[in-house]
């Protein structure tokens, strides 16, 4: 669905992502690694925010549409091209429209990525279309009692609901999650984690997170880059036991050294070094 080869970000002398080969099927997979391994520069890059030094991103769509072997290049892409491929992103800071109501948030996501992304200005009842399918998508992410709310009254957790619902305004072929749980009380994690479970059934799922206990629960692959580069790519078990991940990262992590928000276990036993 989304492959790199070679892809490189240079910022002055530093390599915040160092000729990374990665490709993405049609699984859930987990880019983990210390706090400045690249991961966020690495989606940056994807999305269209970010130019690399070298390398290339390619997307294949569902049907294979586009180059002879069904790859496209488009590390050239903008944000908005991107997009428009079939590549959605979520935030580490929700980044929704505050003031608008939940259902707006969604709908406005749901017409950007359909044929009237140019008249906003026309009166929301020309566009039931688009008002359908952000019922639908607040109906699956559990926000459909919440439509009317305003964003900004939302909880965090319903907060990161949201999010991801405007992720998937749009149909997208391949979410990029970051970091989802980020400030999620305790009792909105499994909602969270069940949300994310859901939509890897039918999408390509490349997920940033911090809590190992998660990733090793939802994943079918980890990623673990280390100082911008891969150091381990695998099952969610082998690539815990690498002795590199744990010397870099994982620092003795054992499972269920973490609870739901990626915090020390109520015996006070540190989970990883790396978590935070």
């Amino acid at each position: 669905m989304l492959r790199t080869n070679g892809l490189t970000k240079e910022f002055g002398g530093l390599t915040a992502v160092d000729d990374v080969d990665f490709e993405l099927g049609d699984e859930l997979c987990s880019l983990i690694g210390p706090n400045g391994a690249g991961k966020t520069t690495f989606f940056d890059l994807l999305t269209g925010a970010l130019e690399p030094t070298r390398g290339t991103i390619e997307l294949r769509r569902d049907g294979g549409a586009g180059e002879s072997d069904g790859w496209r290049d488009v590390t050239d892409a903008s944000p908005d091209e991107t997009a428009a491929l079939g590549v959605h992103r979520s935030y580490q800071i929700t980044n929704v429209f505050p003031t608008l109501s939940v259902l707006e948030n969604v709908r406005i996501a749901a017409q950007a990525g359909g044929d009237d992304a140019a008249t906003f200005w026309r009166n929301v009842d020309a566009y039931d279309e688009y008002v359908e399918e952000a019922r639908e998508i607040l109906d699956r992410v559990g926000l459909a009692g919440r439509a009317e709310d305003v964003a900004e009254n939302l909880s965090h957790g319903a907060s990161r609901q949201l999010e991801v619902a405007v992720a998937l305004a749009g149909d997208p072929d391949v979410l990029l999650l970051d970091e989802p749980n980020a400030g999620v009380s305790s009792e909105s994690v499994d909602d969270i984690v069940a949300l994310i479970e859901d939509v890897a059934e039918d999408h390509a799922v490349l997920l940033v997170e911090h809590n190992m206990d998660i990733v090793m629960e939802v994943s079918d692959r980890v990623v673990v880059l280390n100082q911008g580069a891969v150091i381990a790519d695998g099952e969610p078990a082998a690539v815990r036991e690498d002795p590199a991940v744990q010397e870099a990262y994982l620092g003795g992590y054992e499972p269920g050294d973490l609870d739901r928000r990626g915090e020390e276990s109520a015996d006070g036993e540190p989970g990883s070094g790396g978590i935070a």
